[in-house]
């Protein structure tokens, strides 16, 4: 028996000391991206639930991982801050402003940048104020809107869906109008990139037309099953979640759906570190993404 306990618990200090090193490092990883629409090659890197997480000093370690991938601009697929009444967004504001100096941003948002305006009963006038920080450096959040990335022939598409698709255990059917008119019809001529935090609507976001969409909000299901790489739950409390990481693939168009870089409800990450995205697009002869090489622990 003394054994037994001794075992368990040699297990819980390991699985303790895994928890906190997962929680406060984050590893990249690489994809890349062909199609015949693309017109030059480029790179992006991909930021999402952030929630004001910070990565050493002023996010001294994620800005260095940021700068030696040497992206052209920056994808954000939601939930850079944390909305909770009196909580800071200082951390996500800092980030973004560094990253603004040298790169175009594209931030599409999540459902905790869309809660600040949409309850303002509870979070006062938080939303307003983090909308005039970013605008102070020079940062827009995409509501249902595209912009052309012209020289290199990408569209990019920032959309906001209404909060009832975000209800926990009861999930909301979207119809299949309903995309295109919030965002209108994607240029089949260009490479269209949507950026749509709630992965579970990705068959949706398929059919409309999103050559490859960046979702964020389920943090890798907070604990990964090691060997199986499954993440055990999503913030809707579903266990197992079909979409829970990493890169799926409908009809011929692609979702890359982070692991995110921080926590908030549950502020621990388990088998899984914070994910650091860079995307590499090139003119090709085929619409093909993979992963491109190993993952790099930082």
């Amino acid at each position: 028996m003394n054994l037994v306990l001794f075992a368990l618990g040699v297990l819980l200090l390991i699985l303790i000391w895994i928890m906190l090193h997962d929680t406060t490092h984050f590893e990249t990883t690489e994809y890349s991206v062909t199609d015949p629409r693309i017109k030059k090659s480029c790179r992006a890197v991909v930021l999402a639930d952030l929630h004001n997480q910070r990565y050493g000093r002023d996010n001294a370690l994620l800005l260095e991982a940021i700068r030696k991938g040497k992206p052209d601009f920056v994808l954000i697929a939601g939930d850079m801050l944390t909305a909770s009444p009196g909580k800071e967004f200082q951390p996500a504001i800092d980030l973004l402003g560094e990253l603004a100096k040298s790169y175009p941003i594209y931030y599409g948002v999540g459902n905790h940048e869309y809660r600040l305006w949409l309850y303002r009963e509870t979070y006062g006038d938080m939303g307003k104020r983090y909308e005039e920080a970013l605008e102070g450096i020079g940062v827009r959040e995409m509501k249902n809107e595209t912009l052309l990335l012209e020289d290199y022939g990408i569209a990019v598409t920032g959309s906001q869906i209404h909060q009832r698709y975000y209800r926990r255990r009861r999930p909301v059917a979207m119809k299949e109008t309903y995309l295109p008119r919030i965002l209108g019809r994607p240029d089949p001529e260009t490479f269209t990139i949507l950026l749509a935090h709630h992965p579970d609507y990705f068959p949706q976001y398929a059919a409309w037309g999103a050559d490859l969409t960046l979702s964020g909000h389920v943090h890798g299901g907070v604990v990964r099953v090691p060997f199986w790489n499954k993440g055990v739950i999503s913030p809707a409390v579903k266990f197992f979640p079909e979409y829970d990481g990493g890169l799926f693939e409908k009809n011929g168009n692609y979702m890359l759906l982070s692991r995110g870089l921080g926590c908030h409800t549950i502020p621990v990450r388990l088998f899984n570190p914070g994910d650091l995205l860079f995307l590499e697009f090139c003119p090709g002869e085929k619409k093909e993404i993979k992963k491109k090489e190993r993952q790099r622990k930082e």
